[in-house]
């Protein structure tokens, strides 16, 4: 029988290219349950499977996020996205819809972050695998499948306080150059933006106005690069957007308020 020691685990993912060798080590030898479910993490990891998808969770902003295979990893970044929310969000029963929702942890991390009554929160994805991970994650609200608005109930035409959106925008040709864990253990519909990465935010914008309501934000998680393209969607929808940057997260939100509501 096998044994494995720390020492054995982490020189076999450094050896794999692993950064955080040790840590993921101790995260492993902590989740197996005997020496052969250990020895199958360690092969799916070395072979470029993402770590949370394999311990089958993520931390986020404080939040256990369950992880399902196939399933974006919620990035350390997003957190921003998430704090951007928490200060422009009216009210706490505000209705909040958490579009391209992965496994749910935005719209989770803000519910947690609300006092009671919590928020009326609705979380919607195209991607079938997506929404059941999604589903164990929210624990109150709703998840809906379908593409983007499509996905939602009529009756929230004109009536959400705040929409955030972490879609796609890296640009088709560069999917290629990402790490192998994201481009071969992610699906593509999470990655892909299109030719200049911007597509799905363009969608997004143009038809936000339609479901804000009075006073609603949209906010968009984008990238140094996208953001001025993804300001400029949200303008043409007769949106005022704003781009907030957070440099020890490198991270980038475009804020869009409707014309007929304030901006902060």
């Amino acid at each position: 029988m096998q044994e494995f020691t720390p020492t054995d685990v982490a020189a076999t993912l450094r050896g794999a290219g692993c950064v955080f060798a040790e840590d993921e080590a101790r995260l492993l030898l902590d989740a197996a349950e005997h020496d052969d479910e250990l020895a199958a993490m360690i092969r799916d990891r070395v072979s470029g499977r993402p770590l949370e998808q394999i311990l089958g969770w993520v931390e986020f902003r404080g939040l256990r996020i369950v992880l399902m295979p196939g399933v974006f990893v919620p990035r350390r970044r997003t957190e921003f996205l998430v704090n951007r929310a928490l200060a422009v969000i009216p009210r706490p029963d505000a209705i909040v819809v958490d579009l391209c929702c992965g496994s749910g942890a935005v719209g989770a991390a803000i519910a947690a972050a609300m006092p009671f009554p919590s928020i009326d929160l609705h979380a919607a994805d195209v991607d079938p695998i997506a929404v059941d991970c999604a589903r164990r994650n929210v624990a109150t609200g709703a998840v809906h499948l379908g593409d983007l608005y499509d996905a939602l109930p009529r009756t929230l035409l004109g009536r959400v306080d705040l929409l955030v959106v972490n879609a796609p925008y890296v640009p088709s040709d560069a999917i290629e150059t990402m790490p192998p864990e994201a481009r071969l253990h992610e699906p593509r519909c999470a990655l892909d933006g299109g030719a200049d990465g911007v597509d799905v935010h363009r969608r997004v914008a143009a038809a936000a106005p339609d479901w804000l309501a009075p006073g609603g934000h949209l906010l968009v998680e984008t990238s140094r690069r996208q953001a001025p393209l993804t300001a400029d969607a949200c303008a043409r929808a007769g949106l005022i957007p704003r781009v907030s940057r957070c440099d020890a997260l490198e991270a980038t939100v475009v804020s869009a308020a409707r014309a007929d509501g304030s901006s902060r």
